[in-house]
C-alpha cells in the first residue's frame, strides 16, 4: 500500500515538473504561454483577427501628470482595443520628476505590467536595457509589428538597437535635434531688439543688457534652471550630463573629456559674466525647473526645436514665442531615443502589448483618441486634419502628446500649416549624423567609475555651467575631482568599445 502511495506521489511530482518546465519553456525567447494563438490571429496582409484571441488586460505606465478625465477617455479607448486586438488597458500616469524614480522601483519589484515609457533621459533606456528590464523585440516587431516598421523612419529603429538588438519602439517624430534660442516676442517689439544674427551665448549680451537695465527685477534676461549646459558642436555617449564627448567634425574618432576643451572654457567664462552681470536669477544653480512660460517674465531661454515649434509654444504660453537656431540639426543616438515605449522583461502578453504598439503607430483613430481624448468632450473637429481643443483639455486632459507613439498621425491644430508632417520628414533628412550616431556605450566595465564621476558632476556642474561660481576657480577643482573619480578609465574604456563598433559598422 504504502509502496503504491510512493508511486503515486512520484508520478504526481513528475507530471507537476512537466508542466512547470513546459510553462518555462513556452516564455523562450520573451513568447508567452499563448504565443501560437497570437500568431494564428495575424492575416496575410498583417491584420488581426481579434475572433482568435483570448481576452486580455495590459498595464501601461506613461510620463506625466495624472488627467481626470482619463478613466473616461480610457473606457472609450478599451472598446475599440476589444474590437481590434481583444484586450483593454489600464493606463497609469507618474509625474514627470517622479517617473524615473517610481519605475526603477516598480521594475525592481518584478511587477508584472507590459509597457512603459522609456527614453534617454527619463526611466533611462541604455542602463534598463543592460539591466534586463525590457524584453528584446526583434521577433515581435517582425511578428506584430510590421506596421511599424514600415511607418518609422529606419534610422530610429538603427540608431537605438543594442548589440543589434531593438529593446523599444521609438515614438515617429523628429530624428533629429537642434538647439534653439527661444525670445519672448514682447520684449523684442518693446525695445526692436534684432535677433537676425544671435547664434552663440556671445551673441546674446546685448539683449540680455537691454532687459536688465530697462525692465523691473522680476523680468529675468536669460531663464534657465541647473539643468542649463551651453551648447558645444560634440556628441555625448553618456548624456550632457557627463563631461565626456566626441567633436562632431572629428577626423580621429576619439573622446575627449570637455571640461578640458576651449570651447566649454570659453562659455564658462561667458556664463560668469552673464551671472555675474544679473542676468540669470541667482538661484539658478538650485532651479529645478523654471516657470517662464506661464509668467511670461523672460527674453529669452534655450530650447530643443522642431519644424514649426513657435507656433506650439505660442498657442501654450498664450502669447508670441519666436526662435533662432544655435546649430544645425544633428541626428544622435539619443535623439533617437528621445522617446520609446519598452515592453516589460516580467510582461506576460507581449505579443499582444506589441500588437497595442502596432495600433498606437499605425492607427489614427487610437492615436489621437489616446492624445487628445473624446470628440466633443476635450476636442471639436474642424475641416480634415484640424480640431479645436474645448476647455476640458486643458483643464482635465493634457496628455504628452510627443510620449505617446506616431507624431505623423495627429490631427493638427488651426493655425498649424498642412505640410506640418512633410516639414519633419525633410527636416530629418536635412541632418547631420554625428559620428557616434548608433553607438550605445555598455557602462558595466566601469560602473563603479560611471557611478562615482555622476555624483562629482551633480555636484559641480550645475554650479560652473550656470556660472553661478568663478571658473577660474572651480574649473580646475572639477578636473581633479573628475580625475580622482576614474573619469580616464571611463574614456578609455568608451574608446575602447567605439573602436569595435565602427570597426562593425563600416
Amino acid at each position: 500500500m504504502f509502496k503504491k502511495k510512493a508511486s503515486l506521489i512520484s508520478l504526481a511530482l513528475v507530471l507537476l515538473l512537466s508542466v512547470v518546465l513546459s510553462a518555462c519553456g513556452s516564455n523562450e525567447g520573451g513568447k508567452s504561454s499563448n504565443a501560437s494563438n497570437e500568431e494564428a490571429a495575424v492575416q496575410s496582409d498583417g491584420t488581426i483577427d481579434a475572433s482568435k484571441l483570448d481576452p486580455v488586460k495590459l498595464k501601461m505606465y506613461l510620463i506625466g501628470p495624472n488627467q481626470k478625465d482619463l478613466p473616461k477617455v480610457q473606457e472609450e479607448i478599451n472598446k475599440y482595443l476589444t474590437e481590434k486586438i481583444n484586450a483593454t488597458i489600464e493606463i497609469n500616469m507618474i509625474d514627470w520628476g517622479d517617473y524615473s524614480q517610481r519605475m526603477q522601483v516598480i521594475t525592481s519589484s518584478g511587477e508584472n505590467y507590459d509597457i512603459a515609457f522609456t527614453s534617454s533621459w527619463a526611466f533611462d533606456y541604455l542602463p534598463n536595457v543592460s539591466k534586463g528590464a525590457f524584453k528584446p523585440l526583434n521577433d515581435l516587431l517582425d511578428k506584430y509589428g510590421k506596421g511599424i516598421k514600415e511607418e518609422l523612419d529606419p534610422r530610429f529603429l538603427e540608431g537605438t538597437k543594442v548589440n543589434g538588438v531593438n529593446y523599444g519602439v521609438p515614438a515617429n517624430k523628429e530624428l533629429a535635434q537642434q538647439f534653439v534660442w527661444r525670445f519672448n516676442k514682447k520684449y523684442l517689439d518693446k525695445y526692436k531688439l534684432d535677433i537676425s544674427k544671435v547664434t552663440t551665448l556671445e551673441d546674446l549680451e546685448p539683449l540680455l543688457k537691454t532687459i536688465k537695465d530697462n525692465e523691473p527685477a522680476d523680468i529675468t534676461p536669460l531663464a534657465v534652471p541647473k539643468t542649463f549646459k551651453p551648447y558645444l558642436p560634440v556628441a555625448y555617449p553618456l548624456g550632457d550630463e557627463i563631461p565626456i564627448a566626441m567633436y562632431l567634425d572629428t577626423k580621429d574618432f576619439k573622446f575627449i573629456n570637455i571640461l578640458e576643451s576651449p570651447e566649454l572654457k570659453s562659455a564658462l567664462t561667458t556664463m560668469r559674466k552673464y551671472y555675474t552681470a544679473g542676468y540669470l536669477r541667482e538661484d539658478v544653480a538650485t532651479l529645478e525647473g523654471i516657470d517662464n512660460i506661464k509668467t511670461g517674465k523672460w527674453l529669452v531661454d534655450r530650447e530643443i526645436t522642431q519644424p514649426y515649434a513657435e507656433l506650439g509654444w505660442s498657442r501654450n504660453a498664450g502669447y508670441d514665442i519666436v526662435t533662432r537656431p544655435m546649430q544645425d540639426p544633428v541626428i544622435y543616438t539619443s535623439s533617437a531615443a528621445g522617446s520609446m515605449m519598452a515592453i516589460s522583461a516580467y510582461s506576460k502578453n507581449p505579443e499582444r502589448a506589441m500588437m497595442f504598439l502596432n495600433l498606437l503607430n499605425t492607427d489614427v483613430k487610437l492615436r489621437n483618441m489616446i492624445q487628445y481624448g473624446l470628440e466633443g468632450v476635450h476636442y471639436k473637429k474642424l475641416e480634415d486634419p484640424y480640431i479645436e481643443d474645448m476647455p476640458a483639455m486643458q483643464e482635465n486632459y493634457a496628455m504628452p502628446g510627443f510620449a505617446l507613439g506616431n507624431m505623423y498621425l495627429t490631427y493638427l491644430h488651426e493655425g498649424e500649416p498642412k505640410d506640418k508632417w512633410e516639414a519633419f520628414k525633410k527636416f530629418n533628412s536635412s541632418a547631420v549624423v554625428a559620428p557616434t550616431f548608433g553607438f550605445n556605450f555598455n557602462t558595466d566595465p566601469v560602473k563603479t567609475e560611471v557611478a562615482a564621476i555622476t555624483n562629482v558632476a551633480k555636484e559641480f556642474i550645475p554650479a560652473l555651467y550656470t556660472g553661478s561660481v568663478d571658473p577660474g576657480e572651480y574649473l580646475q577643482k572639477a578636473e581633479q575631482k573628475f580625475k580622482d573619480a576614474g573619469i580616464d578609465k571611463v574614456i578609455a574604456e568608451a574608446q575602447k568599445q567605439f573602436d569595435e563598433w565602427k570597426a562593425q559598422n563600416k
